[in-house]
């Protein structure tokens, strides 16, 4: 989510720069930021209305937003989507229809963005989407964008990074059958492990449903089913409980996450229980070096702070 504001700044006025009616007699530009403030997952809305704010006063001190020669004004309109589609729909109705904004970033998760990108692509409404790796997010929509990698890339880079650092052959999998992330995470991990380790490969593929939080039944088959590692692409509210339940009924091996892992609370929650997980993170510097937009970002806002979303 931090990470995208320094290229959605570019992004916006690149995509404005092909819709000159809109902006040619507008005063300032409304950018709408449609958020999951409250719900299931309030510190990824949290650290999304952060980056904004620190975007548009860094857009402010150079004076405006550049578009077409001339700089304009910024407006934000944020919304909170409560971490739900419907809500995340009606945000976005709302502040094309009523708010007259120009273009939207977020949702974040594809859940939500899912859905909230159709709205925008039937309004002709560029959204960008900094988090949202499902490709549904973006798919036959000319519209929406997106600011990270795809799950179908994430699979497979994380089913060989599991083989080649823990040299596993079976692998387990948990995940929310009833979130478009997840689901469409688990899926792909699963064809790219079988893909190398041959199918049958993934002894258990166990689901449950958003708001479940006992896992129980699900952790006892994948302990029996011989998984020497579990994979679970879940959010930061769920991988500790999950963490905690599979170690109180016996499992002792390794629990692998994705992108969806990538927040301080996930640390806070699961510490070193949590193994690993992928990072969507652009760096192009060179490791020892700390970009001066991260440290401005961890001394003004440490708790907002997202590894994964760390601007470039």
């Amino acid at each position: 989510m931090r990470k995208g504001f320094v290229a959605v700044g570019v992004a916006l006025a690149a995509v404005l720069a092909f819709s000159p009616l809109a902006w040619s007699t507008a005063k300032s530009i409304k950018v709408g930021i449609n958020a999951e403030i409250t719900g299931d997952i309030p510190k990824v809305g949290e650290g999304t209305k952060f980056a904004a704010q620190m975007w548009l006063e860094e857009v402010m001190a150079a004076g405006g937003l550049e578009v077409g020669g001339k700089k304009y004004p910024v407006e934000l309109v944020v919304e909170d989507n409560e971490a739900k589609a419907e809500s995340a729909v009606k945000a976005n109705t709302k502040m094309i229809t009523e708010d007259e904004v120009l273009v939207i970033v977020g949702p974040q998760s594809s859940k939500q963005a899912i859905p909230a990108g159709d709205v925008a692509n039937n309004y002709a409404t560029p959204m960008i989407t900094p988090w949202s790796t499902n490709p549904d997010a973006t798919k036959d929509r000319p519209f929406v964008f997106r600011g990270c990698f795809l799950d179908p890339f994430q699979g497979p880079v994380l089913a060989n990074f599991i083989t080649e650092e823990f040299g596993f052959t079976k692998a387990a999998v948990l995940y929310d059958v009833a979130s478009d992330y997840p689901k469409g995470l688990a899926e792909f991990f699963k064809e790219a492990w079988e893909k190398v380790h041959g199918p049958g490969s993934v002894v258990a593929f166990e689901s449950f449903t958003t708001k479940d939080a006992d896992f129980s039944s699900q952790l006892t088959k994948i302990i029996q089913s011989g998984a020497e590692v579990l994979f679970t692409p879940q959010y930061y509210n769920e991988v500790a409980l999950i963490v905690q339940q599979a170690h109180e009924l016996g499992w002792n091996k390794p629990i692998v996450g994705s992108d969806s892992w990538g927040s301080a609370e996930t640390v806070e929650l699961c510490g070193k229980d949590c193994t690993a997980f992928s990072s969507a993170a652009i760096t192009p510097q060179p490791a020892p070096r700390v970009p001066p937009r991260i440290s401005s970002i961890a001394t003004r806002q440490n708790s907002a702070m997202c590894p994964t979303m760390w601007p470039p």
